[in-house]
């Protein structure tokens, strides 16, 4: 071959910029001494050539902007910051006696203001989504870790019960910013097929932190003064702002700010109050599928919270406890649940998104709500039940309960990777605010959960109770099976009308 290609270059005569129209001929000349080549049809695929993705998608080059490494440095720091609005919304449970005895009020009050605590996490998001979208999450993080932090120090000083429930509703307002700035991050930096296994380690702070707070706030409080358990919020709200201004890149693909550069004032102002008003948060719930998923990530904080604040109230009279730190050895069961599905359940959600573009040859959003449906409609309701039940009856020993609300947490996190990912996933442009939207209903649920459990439980017990809970994850389970068979087109039917209205526009 090399003979036969002889290169101009080496001729005794040759002047490249003499003899232009020789270079021409000889290269003709040597092209048509080479052999025909014949065309042949591949049947190769992805599966047959290696180091390529067969889940890639088009557009996914915009998740390679991080290395591996750095990805999961950032979803370590993500999950700590998750972790610090939830422990606090749960560490003060063990400590209720204490503090309503500083104040001199009873327990329901105390429990009120963890209520108020839910309410404003839920409120909080359609500041806090729309906020991470038009600025970038990196700023958003940063302002959020400040005030947080402040608020903490002010409710650990609080001089009165008015103090007490006004630092822990503005702590609540800015705690809620990790959780829907982080999942948002998650969002922006692992492609979709790889979003629930990031996402279930993210959520494993979230999930930890409500579990594993009455149990430290138990020992402090045995040990310690309940102020305490604030002071032990502030310094873990340090370490948190610290790691969010050096660690956290700013990760977002687009700032919507950036196309209001050149604008007046006025403008801009018209603007921004466009891009942040939280009734966009609110009109997003036009779509059924958004709404579903919602529900159900209801019926799930509603479980974990209607189950986790009554503990003191419940066990200890039941099993003839005597000390905070004994009822706080409780909570460590759903802790470790939650713990143990973080290595299972978002993988669990990846895996069968993988298996239905294998069927189907695409990505549909809604298959990923498959992985959560067993979990959710069965394995859950089934704990809850058994756990009131024996409760109630007086049947077990301490073993059943703790067994059981293991199990629950387990379970738990095979549902909530699936659910939040979703969320990301059937609305990338506007991640932040589906995922505010979901945060908006599932803590005002809860909440509610929170505020009515204790007076519910002394009224119709705990067995009745725990089967209204049962009842409401069932439907909310069936709901989201709706979803995935129609999910789909209720998204194209809604998506055609706003185009229509658009155009009539």
């Amino acid at each position: 071959m090399e003979e036969a290609f002889e290169s101009p270059a080496k001729s005794k005569d040759y002047d490249i910029e003499k003899q232009p129209q020789r270079v021409i001929s000889a290269i003709e000349s040597n092209c048509n001494r080479l052999p025909e080549l014949e065309t042949i049809q591949s049947h190769a695929t992805n599966h047959d050539i290696p180091g390529v993705d067969q889940y890639r998608e088009h557009g996914d080059e915009v998740y390679d902007k991080f290395s591996h490494r750095r990805k999961m440095i950032i979803t370590a720091v993500l999950s700590f910051c998750g972790f610090l609005a939830p422990i606090s919304s749960t560490a003060v449970l063990a400590a209720v006696p204490e503090v309503a005895a500083t104040y001199d009020t009873n327990g329901s009050i105390i429990n009120l203001s963890n209520a108020m605590y839910l309410v404003f996490m839920g409120l909080s998001p359609v500041f806090w989504g729309p906020l991470g979208q038009v600025y970038g999450r990196r700023i958003t993080s940063i302002c959020a870790s400040v005030l947080f932090f402040a608020f903490s120090v002010g409710t650990a000083l609080a001089p009165n019960l008015a103090s007490f429930f006004i630092f822990r509703i503005f702590t609540a307002f800015q705690g809620t910013a990790f959780l829907i700035v982080g999942a948002s991050c998650i969002g922006d930096i692992y492609r979709p097929t790889e979003r629930a296994t990031a996402l279930g380690w993210f959520l494993s702070g979230t999930l930890i932190g409500p579990a594993f707070g009455p149990f430290i706030g138990g020992i402090i409080v045995t040990f310690r003064s309940w102020r305490d358990i604030f002071w032990l919020q502030t310094a873990l709200a340090g370490l948190g702002t610290a790691l969010v201004v050096f660690l956290l890149p700013e990760t977002i693909h687009r700032k919507k700010s950036d196309d209001l550069r050149g604008l007046n004032n006025k403008d801009y102002a018209s603007k921004i109050w466009q891009m942040m008003n939280p009734f966009r948060v609110i009109r997003l719930f036009r779509y059924p599928n958004l709404l579903t998923v919602s529900l159900a990530s209801s019926a799930l904080v509603w479980n974990m919270y209607s189950l986790l604040t009554p503990i003191r109230y419940v066990l200890n009279p039941r099993f003839e406890l005597t000390s905070p730190i004994q009822s706080g050895l409780f909570y460590i069961a759903p802790g470790c649940g939650y713990l143990l599905g973080t290595f299972f359940g978002g993988r669990w959600a990846d895996h069968i998104v993988k298996k239905w573009i294998r069927k189907r040859g695409e990505r549909v959003p809604e298959d990923r709500l498959r992985s959560a449906i067993i979990a959710m409609g069965v394995v859950i309701p089934g704990c809850i039940l058994i756990y009131g039940w024996s409760i109630e009856k007086k049947k077990g020993d301490i073993p059943l309960p703790v067994i059981v609300m293991f199990l629950q947490g387990v379970a738990q996190l095979f549902c909530f990777p699936s659910l939040n990912t979703y969320c990301l996933d059937v609305m990338q442009k506007r991640s932040g605010e589906v995922v505010a939207g979901n945060y908006l209903v599932r803590y005002l649920v809860g909440a509610f959960g929170t505020a009515v459990c204790l007076p519910a439980i002394e009224k119709i017990g705990v067995g009745w109770f725990s089967t209204i809970s049962a009842l409401f994850l069932v439907i909310s389970t069936i709901a989201v099976y709706i979803n995935v068979l129609y999910g789909k087109r209720w998204r194209e039917r809604i998506d055609a009308h706003k185009e229509v209205e658009h155009n009539m526009s």
